[in-house]
């Protein structure tokens, strides 16, 4: 039962990721890396969320393992670092991972602190 409240967790989250990355770069020209950061920060949101509400068995397969996995996303960021490499950018790579580790992370953090007060 797990596994399929897991692919429906991410049938909605997959393509919530997109949808989000493509309004900004449609609404607000921004780069993919702005929607890749936008989606990683908000998904580590919502886990610390729903681990702070202590949210598990069915939910946090449904939600966390589910939704926030398809919704996050490490292969993007990860192609994106090595295009950034490519292009002789290594300081653009370089900003890009600590905004991910201190955005993503403190997000958590705050999502935890939110409601488990």
């Amino acid at each position: 039962m797990n596994s399929l409240l897991v692919a429906a967790g991410a049938a909605v989250g997959a393509p919530m990721r997109f949808l989000v990355s493509h309004w900004l770069h449609t609404r607000f020209a921004a780069t993919p890396i702005t929607g890749t950061l936008t989606v990683n920060v908000l998904g580590s949101l919502i886990l610390g969320l729903l681990v702070g509400a202590a949210v598990d068995g069915s939910w946090m397969a449904l939600l966390g393992t589910g939704f926030c996995g398809a919704f996050t996303t490490f292969s993007t960021l990860a192609l994106e670092l090595q295009d950034a490499v490519t292009d002789d950018r290594q300081q653009h790579a370089v900003v890009n991972v600590v905004l991910h580790l201190v955005l993503g992370v403190g997000a958590a953090w705050l999502g935890w602190w939110l409601t488990a007060g």
